[in-house]
């Protein structure tokens, strides 16, 4: 089996309630992974925001290069 290196990008488009432009920035970049949203109750309460919806826009491997080759 052989093994690879592959960059791999992923791009989301991200709807979020927040207080400002500045917070709905920082807080897609720190609570969304995987396309996935990590936020807790708690957090939602403490920075009142909501994250409606996140959805992957990218899906694209652009390189790969061959590492090892096991047999």
């Amino acid at each position: 089996m052989k093994t690879y290196k592959v960059i791999l990008h992923r791009d989301y488009v991200i709807q979020v309630k927040a207080k400002n432009e500045e917070d709905a920035k920082f807080l897609s970049e720190y609570l969304i992974s995987s396309g996935m949203d990590l936020s807790t109750d708690e957090e939602r309460g403490d920075h009142s925001f909501q994250i409606i919806d996140v959805e992957m826009i990218t899906n694209e491997a652009t390189e790969s290069k061959l590492i090892t080759y096991d047999e």
